[in-house]
């Protein structure tokens, strides 16, 4: 089986490097591609805006509908899947699921897709193993660590930076959102090779983790 994998910035990619290996395991491949940033959903779904921008979700359409025709030209079809990753912010998840799925709906032929939103952002899947957290910054705040509540909203990013960055988030922001990305990837680059798969209490992170290892089950030659 192989992965195409979307995900919006360059922390994305960090951590889905060194985390999809120990979910899929040797028998697979994937490639991971970072975005520039999340953008929205165009309102013309067939044309998009910019590809140049390097916006996800405003290249989806056009993304998608590639993937769904490549695939389709493989002879006895093709053995792949395009995982999309993104962070939900402030958005209604049933709301943006509906969105989401009207985009593949709108391919013709469908690529193999699965949507996997972070709840409320990606850092949540760090904050579902604290003992990764803690493994990769031993100094970090169990006082802010402790009353975090997987996968709630709650400025998961600002709750992080509290409790392992010096000066917390407030400092970590007053450099400007360069400095607030590039503090990111650190994280991920840190953290993710301390986490356990099997242990880990992030619910959107045990559905990205599910929804790989779900391809397994799948007759692609029906």
């Amino acid at each position: 089986m192989h992965f195409e994998i979307l995900v919006e910035d360059q922390s994305g990619k960090h951590a889905l490097d060194i985390l999809v290996p120990k979910i899929i395991g040797d028998g697979h491949t994937f490639i991971v591609h970072q975005y520039k940033g999340i953008g929205h959903i165009p309102k013309n779904l067939k044309h998009g805006v910019d590809p140049r921008k390097r916006l996800l979700l405003n290249t989806l359409p056009r993304l998608l509908r590639g993937y769904g025709k490549t695939f389709a030209t493989y002879p006895g079809g093709y053995n792949a899947a395009v995982i999309i990753v993104c962070d939900l912010d402030d958005r209604c998840l049933k709301v943006f699921r509906e969105e989401l799925n009207d985009i593949l709906n709108g391919c013709d032929p469908k690529p193999e897709t699965r949507f996997c939103i972070a709840i409320e952002e990606s850092e949540a899947w760090y904050l579902g193993d604290i003992k990764a957290v803690k493994s990769a910054y031993p100094e970090a705040k169990d006082s802010v660590l402790n009353k975090y509540v997987n996968d709630s909203i709650c400025g998961t990013w600002e709750l992080l930076a509290d409790a392992i960055y010096n000066g917390g988030s407030e400092a970590l922001l007053s450099g400007g959102w360069q400095a607030v990305g590039r503090e990111k990837s650190q994280w991920a680059v840190r953290i993710s090779p301390y986490m356990d798969i099997l242990n880990n209490k992030s619910p959107s992170f045990i559905y990205f983790k599910k929804r790989l290892l779900d391809f397994d089950s799948i007759d692609f030659e029906k």
